[in-house]
């Protein structure tokens, strides 16, 4: 792309942004090094990548890199074998846990995430490295003891010598012979040796080294020599400590170089992933949505196949709250816009609007439009927008505008866009119009896609009689006398410059000299574009007050069937307390029957007379038994299309969301922090009734047992088998643990438990610290803490699974 054109655009300032959303320094460099691409295969794929990523955050809106940094000049230095610190070793462990942490989550979920399990495939950390640094050196930066069996004995042996270092100088100083020859009864060190503080005055009659004096030399540090050799082995067992320390160092350094490879190949993931999240999060910021990324349609003589349109689109460096959003919505016969309009109207934030936007959608940003809007893909966007004198170079600012349309016309074609603000500003006005004429008809001529904003009436005359082109204008309030912002496409701008007079108080006399100078044909049309303006800005209050009217009557539409399903409601409750006690009383009533009956046979009576009774006994019953069937609500005679705005219900998913963007066969849905598409049949409106097939009366059924109806009214949820609320992992390695951990949880998860105890063992905290981060990771788990006492303390860690 022009990087001129790009500064001009301020597209830095959108990257700076960008940078901002990002983790660590790798991906904010890319996002800083960000470039439009030029072809639509590779757009797209950067568009779907940001859109996987803002599906991924709103399902795991804490989703990071974790603790990752650029470790790659870490690793570059480690193959030149310098030898790194525990810090440093300890920062790459950091970063290769957070690499393996994000490989778990996407072995589990990169059929959704086909874009981001790509860059996902780098994740993998190389083998062994983790546990050696982990097994060597503490989370403070120290090295274990563990690290190696020579270091071990050496420290072991380290501790014995200063005991018996320590044990003889504690005998020296508490010796009633030496004690009185003693400043102070202490042990303190003097250049890394330890020496006991001697008054100068017995020197001789203490054999010792001299290491130190006081100040006033009444004190010298003397090691007694009979303590020398001690004192020698301590410190030659803390040389051997520090050798076998570097030695350690250097081992694991060599194993870190040896992998740089795959380390160089981890963090250009982890920060392409993290680029992929910045951009998500900065579109979430922005409301931003994916633009529809199209190809160029076959080349016409009167058409070059570019394609612009965008629904309420903003400028993403200026406050959303308050910017006023433009639609530009051009036809397959139009692909040059001239916009006219008053100073200060925003015809220069509407073309770097849409330069901007056509920076970011073939960057692979969502862009600050709604739904629906469709951009070509450009090879190159060339501007011309504001001051372009350069004192340096001894040029005007017509000279400069001139200088830098020069070098856009050279290089532009039918595959670009040109933007040009004021053009031909800055000279004779009758000059500037008629070059102005010019340049727009070679842009033409060539079908070249352009937007150009001017004052001058005769670009508005040419975009009238010219095909391709059309008239646009920024709108103005009279009465205010305020620029509105808003671009309104096929009308050109006024000439308010009398009426602006007129109203700011200048002589009524003055306004009609001006007036009478100006050519009748002139004033007619001004006055039939006034009028134009005036029943344009009448009908658009039209439509928003029928548009409010009708969202009041859907409104009320709603909760008159809100209130009707609850008296429904409150019907079939009624009815079925009823049954209920008729049920009762028609079963005491066969019970008594039944006990006549049996009297009757004792008694050796006919039983003729009972069997109307027992009869009439049996058909309340099968009465009673009936269900009580939902009456449906009635619509309305007609139902409204679904409009953008609307607010539905998803039946598939049975969740709400807001109509964003109506398509020919579906329909697009914000639910939440994500976009669904669905058929319209799938949508319900709020307090629209869910239709339901008629339920057929069910045969009568004796108390207690179950039909076919109620049968299936019973969930349809497969039964998952429990795995146990508990887990046993003792005595495995990491790997092997974290792998049936996996399929533990997810079998616990299906079966619903609410949560499960998960025996690891105290041992070195190893076992313990892996199984803890892949909990802390799992998406099935919502919180871990450690066990009870009883439960196990530290070697037991209960995690409570996220089940409804």
């Amino acid at each position: 792309m022009d990087e001129k054109t790009t500064v001009t655009l301020e597209f830095p300032k959108v990257l700076e942004r960008l940078a901002g959303y990002a983790s660590f320094s790798a991906s904010a460099e890319l996002a800083r090094n960000l470039h439009p691409v030029k072809t639509l295969e590779e757009a797209l794929r950067l568009q779907k990548t940001t859109s996987e990523a803002r599906l991924l955050l709103s399902l795991n809106p804490d989703l990071t890199v974790g603790g990752a940094t650029d470790i790659r000049p870490l690793a570059e230095r480690a193959a030149r074998h310098g030898v790194l610190e525990p810090s440093e070793l300890l920062a790459i462990k950091d970063t290769l846990i957070s690499a393996r942490t994000l490989t778990r989550i996407f072995e589990r979920a990169a059929a959704q995430y086909p874009h981001l399990a790509e860059i996902a495939a780098g994740f993998p950390p190389p083998p062994g490295v983790i546990d050696a640094i982990s097994r060597a050196i503490s989370e403070r930066g120290e090295i274990l003891d563990q690290a190696s069996e020579k270091l071990a004995r050496i420290r072991h042996d380290v501790r014995i010598a200063y005991e018996r270092l320590m044990a003889r100088l504690q005998k020296m100083v508490t010796d009633p012979k030496i004690a009185p020859m003693l400043q102070e009864a202490l042990v303190t060190q003097r250049n890394g040796r330890y020496v006991i503080p001697l008054r100068s005055e017995f020197k001789s009659q203490v054999r010792s080294i001299v290491h130190d004096q006081s100040s006033s030399g009444a004190t010298l540090f003397v090691e007694p020599l009979a303590i020398v050799d001690l004192n020698n082995e301590w410190h030659e067992l803390q040389l051997a400590e520090r050798d076998e320390e570097r030695r350690i160092l250097a081992e694991l350094t060599d194993l870190v170089g040896a992998n740089i490879e795959i380390i160089r190949r981890l963090v250009d993931a982890l920060a392409r992933f993290d680029f992929a999240l910045a951009c998500a999060r900065y579109a979430e910021d922005l409301r931003a949505s994916e633009p529809l990324l199209v190809a160029y349609r076959p080349t016409t003589r009167e058409h070059p196949g570019s394609t612009i349109q965008l629904i309420q689109a903003r400028h993403p460096l200026l406050d959303p709250a308050s910017v006023v959003p433009i639609d530009l919505e051009l036809d397959e016969q139009t692909f040059c816009v001239v916009i006219t309009g008053p100073n200060t109207g925003g015809k220069t934030v509407t073309l770097k609007t849409v330069g901007l936007l056509v920076l970011m959608a073939q960057s692979g940003l969502h862009i600050p439009a709604r739904s629906g809007s469709a951009l070509s893909i450009f090879e190159n966007v060339f501007a011309d927008i504001g001051d372009e004198q350069s004192i340096e170079q001894s040029l005007s600012t017509f000279s400069g505008h001139i200088k830098n349309i020069v070098r856009i016309l050279r290089r532009a074609n039918h595959h670009t866009l040109v933007l040009l603000d004021e053009l031909g500003a800055g000279t004779d006005p009758q000059e500037g119009a008629a070059l102005a004429r010019a340049i727009l008809a070679d842009l033409v001529e060539r079908r070249i896609p352009s937007l150009v904003a001017t004052h001058y009436p005769e670009l508005k005359l040419y975009a009238h009689n010219t095909p391709g082109v059309i008239n646009a204008s920024m709108e103005f309030d009279l009465h205010t006398l305020r620029p509105t912002y808003r671009l309104t496409l096929g009308l050109p701008g006024r000439s308010n410059a009398l009426a602006i007079a007129a109203r700011l108080g200048l002589d009524p006399k003055i306004i009609e000299d001006a007036r009478k100078e100006i050519s009748p044909e002139e004033l007619r049309a001004e006055n039939l574009l006034n009028e134009i303006h005036r029943q344009r800005e009448l009908a658009r209050r039209a439509r928003e007050k029928a548009e409010r009217e009708q969202r009041e009557s859907e409104k009320l539409r709603a909760e008159l069937a809100a209130r009707l399903e609850k008296i429904e409601d409150e019907r079939r409750t009624l009815l079925e307390k009823v049954r209920a006690q008729a049920e009762e009383e028609t079963e005491a009533l066969r019970r008594e029957v039944e006990e006549v009956r049996r009297q009757l046979l004792r008694a050796r009576q006919p039983l003729e007379a009972l069997r109307p009774l027992q009869e009439r006994a049996e058909s309340l019953l099968n009465q009673v038994q009936e269900p009580v069937v939902r009456q449906p609500v009635p619509e309305s005679p007609e139902r409204r299309a679904l409009q953008p705005g609307d607010k539905v219900r998803v039946r598939s998913i049975q969740m709400d969301g807001v109509v964003t963007a109506i398509g020919e066969g579906d329909v697009e849905v914000q639910v939440g922090n994500l976009r669904v598409r669905a058929r319209p049949t799938d949508l319900l409106r709020k307090g629209e009734l869910e239709p339901t097939p008629t339920e057929e009366p069910r045969p009568a059924q004796a108390k207690g047992k179950t039909t076919l109806a109620s049968a299936a009214l019973r969930p349809t949820t497969p039964f998952y088998a429990s795995p146990g609320m508990e887990i046993d992992l003792r005595g495995q390695r990491a790997e092997d643990a974290l792998e049936a951990l996996d399929r533990y949880l997810e079998s616990a998860y299906l079966a619903g438990l609410p949560f499960v105890r998960i025996i690891h063992g105290k041992g070195t905290g190893r076992l313990r610290q892996v199984i803890r981060e892949a909990l802390s990771a799992s998406p099935h788990v919502k919180h871990w803490e450690n066990g009870l006492e009883k439960e196990g303390g530290d070697g037991v860690t209960v995690a409570h699974l996220a089940v409804d």
